[in-house]
């Protein structure tokens, strides 16, 4: 398990571990068959991935190389991947949409793909809120797809162009936010919607300011999936805040899948279910059906079937190889009110998804040249 520091998620890696032992395992998981092994990647670079992938691979003799990875570093992995004959199964909240010049036949993805949820909150926004909305991130948010993702979807919507404003960064004061000239020209002039992406404490900090702005309810406010999350809104509930975002899972859903996930994740662990345990669950789905060729270390046959597998998870259809096409996820757009004792969310839409390889990405490819190499939310 490749695993880079997150001070967002400190425990993301204990929650995808998990959340694989349960998939793997449809009763009480097998003690010593499955040995995980961590292996501390800094903040996710290139380099400290493939120092540690080769760590894993030449004196822990592992079979599987898996963890938080960022695109950016799974290519220096694959090489090594490839040339000693072992599968690589890798995680990410979809902050880059996949590259698709090179797809080895020996790596999987198990993603929550927030780009696709930007893009079609983007589009959703497009349609009903029409031109000229205007997004407020951070420089580090700003490094990755998923505001060109949203802008393309509100663009792709006829929702013409968005304004953006990075928030100045401060390098004595990282977590330090000047918004107030931001604000001033809000009021002064308001758009349509404003769109939010902050992570971590930045974006309830974000909230917090916001609602004293007197911008609350004056504009609409739509953030990105990772500011909607419950165990995030739960530190700002008493704020009674009313937000739209989207997402492709919820901790409530009532399908007979997403019901058995979360009983058997919260009485294992003690933890509310989250997304980390939930990407770890449905690789485990994928892997259970090959455990048997993993035991015996087929691994041509492993990847062959990797290729053309399908499972039926807590969030519906999911696939792991990129060429096979991607199940498109189901997108709900969801209108979010908070308070002291609960958060309300409520489907008001489904949203528009598209491949990871449409030519409408084509220019968010060429124009990204740049960017953040670590994982989102590895911060």
């Amino acid at each position: 398990m490749l695993t880079p520091y997150s001070g967002v998620y400190p425990y993301y890696g204990h929650h995808l571990s998990a959340g694989m032992l349960l998939g793997l395992y449809p009763g009480v998981p097998k003690r010593n068959e499955i040995q995980f092994i961590p292996a501390y990647t800094k903040l996710g670079d290139p380099a400290s991935a493939l120092e540690a992938a080769n760590r894993l691979i030449f004196f822990e003799q592992a079979d599987i190389v898996s963890g938080l990875v960022s695109y950016k570093s799974v290519q220096e992995i694959i090489p090594v991947i490839e040339r000693h004959n072992k599968i690589g199964f890798f995680f990410d909240l979809g902050e880059y949409i996949p590259w698709s010049d090179y797809l080895s036949p020996r790596v999987f993805y198990s993603s929550q793909q927030i780009w696709q949820t930007q893009y079609a909150l983007g589009y959703w926004a497009g349609k009903e809120y029409g031109d000229g909305g205007q997004t407020i991130m951070t420089i580090y948010e700003a490094g990755y797809h998923i505001n060109s993702c949203f802008n393309k979807g509100a663009k792709d919507a006829g929702g013409g162009s968005l304004s953006v404003h990075v928030v100045p960064h401060d390098k004595r004061a990282p977590k330090k936010m000047e918004l107030d000239d931001i604000f001033d020209k809000l009021r002064k002039n308001p758009p349509p919607y404003v769109h939010a992406i902050f992570a971590g404490t930045l974006g309830n900090d974000f909230l917090l300011a916001w609602k004293s702005s007197g911008l609350y309810k004056q504009i609409p406010l739509i953030v990105v999936e990772n500011m909607a999350y419950d165990d995030v809104l739960g530190d700002v509930g008493h704020l009674d805040l009313e937000l739209i975002s989207a997402s492709t899972w919820n901790r409530t859903d009532e399908n007979p899948r997403n019901k058995e996930f979360v009983k058997r994740f919260e009485a294992m662990g003690g933890q509310l279910a989250n997304i980390f345990g939930l990407m770890g669950y449905e690789a485990g789905l994928a892997l259970k059906e090959v455990k048997p060729l993993l035991q015996k270390r087929d691994f041509e046959k492993v990847s062959s079937l990797l290729q053309q597998e399908s499972v039926i998870g807590p969030r519906g259809e999911r696939n792991f190889y990129p060429a096979s096409g991607y199940a498109l996820p189901v997108t709900d757009i969801i209108s979010i009110k908070t308070s002291t004792n609960n958060i309300y969310k409520t489907v008001v839409s489904q949203g528009k998804g598209l491949r990871f390889d449409a030519a409408e990405f084509k220019d968010i490819h060429e124009g990204s040249v740049s960017g953040w190499l670590n994982p989102y939310l590895c911060i």
